[in-house]
């Protein structure tokens, strides 16, 4: 095998565990809701929430704190987007006559977190599940 073989090997192996771990370890966002929302059953009232996470790979596990208190927690997915999102945005599902949080975007990144739906949710909570909302 060749020098440049073993090296290019070694370099792309370090870009996917340098991709990887982009997405582990406790990451933090911030949030603000302008009115309630409900993610995993949980209702959040409007205001300012943390958001840290935990997970490998795209499958995170979520944490709502006000000030360090954990008041939400919920599964979340990790996903690319194809540019840098211009300001911190919460995207709301409604129907119903209820609101569930469904992404959380972030300002300067090129990733968003995506909650499940409000089916997915209303399911969850039946089963125990809490619920949470995040913006970093």
């Amino acid at each position: 095998m060749s020098y440049s073989k073993i090296t290019g090997g070694l370099v792309l192996a370090l870009a996917v565990l340098v991709s990887t771990a982009a997405f582990a370890g406790s990451k933090p966002g911030s949030l603000y809701l302008v009115s309630a929302a409900q993610v995993n059953g949980k209702q959040l009232p409007a205001g300012n929430y943390q958001l840290k996470w935990e997970g490998s790979g795209p499958a995170v596990e979520v944490q709502f704190l006000k000030g360090k208190k954990v008041v939400a927690t919920t599964p979340a997915k990790v996903e690319q987007t194809p540019s840098k999102s211009a300001q911190g945005s919460a995207v709301i599902e409604t129907s119903g006559g209820g609101r569930s949080l469904v992404e959380a975007r972030f300002a300067g990144k090129n990733y968003k977190l995506v909650f499940p739906g409000a089916e997915a949710q209303a399911q969850n909570t039946q089963n125990g599940g809490s619920s949470a909302q995040t913006n970093p």
